[in-house]
């Protein structure tokens, strides 16, 4: 799903403003109109997720009271999608009380500004909150673009950010895991072990439901944030990879995997229940495909395969 930035030619940041109150939406509206942003609005809850369907904005300011489906109901779905993860949501309303405040920002809320509101204020706010969005989601995306779902932690393994591809590997490996909530205790404790051992090596894997998370140490930041990739592996999915990257056969890709693993032939016909005639058949056209002389070569290009 697009950016409404990218639905359109203007460079103006977008920010929806969830809001049942017509007076309040008109006020905020003219504001951030006024600062050069665009505005969409919403006049309920359901609406807003409707509209979120169709774009994705820079910013919402959101209402806490509303009928219906409340603003705080709506930033909690929103953190459960990873769509919408880097979507700082503010919210905006009259209701006073620290109890209040606390809920919309466990709720997933970034800022809480009560009403009536000082337009200088909330303009200030949203431009701080656009910047800090736009600085992090430019980091997450260029992890993202390296094909490494990656989170950061800090030495203790609390989760600090995650990339959206890792969010995804989390919500798979962990039903029941929600986005933001602290990581799952099993994969916490791995990962502090590998922090403490990351002179001895710079990975571990943690037993999943129907495969294996391999935890990777990538390095540490300026900051002192530890940023580790998170690489799911289901049973066969290396197959399938060298399948389709390599332009394999079924068998094939079986072969070469358990070559790049450092298998003899007799051990693969074993493993796969063929003859060691038929495994050097099988190795003679992964040559020929691959444009190689020798299983050397071929594991190679397995193993760089399965990497990238």
């Amino acid at each position: 799903m697009p950016n409404y930035d990218q639905l359109t030619e203007r460079a103006q940041p977008c920010v929806l403003v969830v809001d049942d109150m017509p007076q309040s939406l008109h006020f905020v509206t003219a504001a951030l109109e006024e600062a050069g942003m665009t505005v969409l609005i919403a006049r309920d809850g359901f609406a807003a997720l409707d509209l979120l369907k169709k774009v994705v904005p820079n910013i919402i300011i959101m209402d806490g009271l509303m009928p219906g489906l409340d603003g705080f109901e709506v930033t909690r779905r929103l953190r459960a999608d990873p769509t919408f993860t880097h979507v700082p949501v503010i919210f905006m309303t009259g209701l006073t009380e620290t109890e209040h405040v606390v809920q919309g920002l466990k709720a997933g809320g970034v800022d809480y500004i009560r009403k009536p509101v000082d337009v200088n204020e909330l303009v200030a706010r949203v431009r701080v909150h656009l910047h800090n969005a736009r600085t992090g989601q430019a980091v997450t995306q260029a992890l993202d673009f390296g094909h490494r779902p990656t989170i950061g932690v800090d030495n203790q393994g609390i989760l600090l950010w995650h990339t959206p591809q890792s969010a995804v590997v989390l919500t798979s490996a962990f039903p029941g895991w929600v986005i933001n909530q602290p990581l799952p205790e099993p994969l916490r404790s791995v990962i502090i072990n590998l922090l403490e051992q990351h002179s001895l090596t710079m990975r571990q894997t943690i037993e999943v439901a129907g495969g294996v998370i391999e935890c990777v140490l990538m390095g540490t930041m300026d900051d002192s944030i530890n940023a580790v990739s998170l690489l799911l592996k289901r049973p066969g999915d290396e197959e399938r990879l060298l399948e389709t990257r390599l332009g394999l056969t079924v068998r094939e890709a079986q072969v070469l995997l358990w070559i790049s693993k450092g298998k003899s032939n007799r051990d693969v016909s074993i493993i796969l229940n063929i003859s060691p005639r038929t495994v050097n058949k099988h190795l003679e056209q992964i040559f020929v495909k691959l444009g190689i002389e020798n299983r050397t070569s071929a594991a190679a290009i397995a193993m760089a395969t399965m990497n990238k």
